[in-house]
């Protein structure tokens, strides 16, 4: 059986969609009973729990085939890494108790960095510690950032008719869509070829500038000059704060751009084929951001 956290999730639900649809055993994590309503109609297991709580994973893990591992937001939290680092704490703990041997992790490109890039050094720390559990075998995929991240900025665009972040505007980033993650995770929870301790970049179509990004957006939206326009970090968490986002919260993204902004973020990550995924921004901008912004 694998056992899917996030199930309800970008990346969790396709997954175990998909594992379904291949015939496998799936159980699925979430907090409540309503929201895994659909994947349980489909033939999943349920298993309704928090994943802070190490004796609830301890359960569920049991027998896993494999499992797949995400910490997922909590939009509401004034202590971001105190959250992140209570759900990885419960991982380690749950993990070895119930004998698994095989874990998918959603990770992220900079996850090589211990200190200083925001909550993706919490999943640094959590790459680490599985690494430190013996008999496991993990594969953290380290995808770039993602297009469904473009949707907060679709206020600022209506009120402000202006894209932007405390990303400097020559910074090319390689942007992926959140299905391209969950095809990886698929591919390598179904082989299961994977051994030790090793990562997986995902790079999305391409790598582009937040210009190139705004250009996309908005001529998809009928605003085809719409300009990107680089905020300082102190007005960037001002404005975050501005639209309800706690102070941890922007605090760990500003910090997390100064890491891409002084490209410390970027080291040991190049485009390749092999890391290269279909869904292009372009795709994305016509067949979803578009309708979410004239929603």
């Amino acid at each position: 059986m694998y056992v899917i956290t996030g199930a309800t999730g970008h990346t969790g639900k396709i997954i175990a969609e998909q594992l379904l649809a291949a015939g496998k055993q799936v159980k699925v994590i979430g907090r409540s009973a309503e929201r895994l309503a659909d994947l349980v109609a489909k033939g999943a297991v349920p298993a309704i729990g928090t994943l802070s709580d190490a004796a609830f994973l301890t359960n569920a893990f049991q027998g896993a085939t494999a499992v797949y591992l995400m910490i997922p937001p909590d939009w509401g939290t004034t202590d971001w890494a105190t959250f992140q680092r209570g759900i990885a704490n419960a991982f380690l703990v749950a993990l070895p108790a119930a004998g698994v041997q095989k874990v998918v992790l959603l990770s992220s490109q900079g996850a090589h960095l211990i200190e200083g890039a925001g909550p993706v050094s919490r999943l640094a720390e959590l790459e680490q510690g599985l690494a430190q559990i013996p008999g496991l075998h993990s594969l953290s995929l380290r995808p770039g950032f993602f297009m469904e991240n473009l949707y907060a900025n679709i206020g600022l665009i209506k009120q402000a008719g202006i894209f932007g972040y405390s990303l400097k505007s020559e910074i090319r980033l390689p942007i992926i869509h959140t299905r391209d993650i969950a095809a990886a995770a698929i591919q390598n929870l179904l082989s299961l070829d994977f051994q030790g301790h090793t990562h997986q970049f995902l790079g999305g179509a391409a790598d582009l500038t937040m210009q190139e990004v705004a250009t996309i957006l908005g001529t998809s939206i009928g605003k085809p000059d719409l300009a990107y326009v680089y905020f300082e970090p102190a007005a960037a968490k001002a404005g975050m704060m501005q639209a309800g986002i706690t102070e941890t919260i922007a605090d760990g993204y500003n910090e997390l751009f100064d890491a891409l902004n002084t490209g410390i973020y970027q080291e040991g990550y190049s485009r390749t084929p092999e890391v290269t995924t279909p869904t292009t921004l372009e795709w994305f901008a016509e067949n979803e951001f578009k309708y979410a912004f004239a929603g």
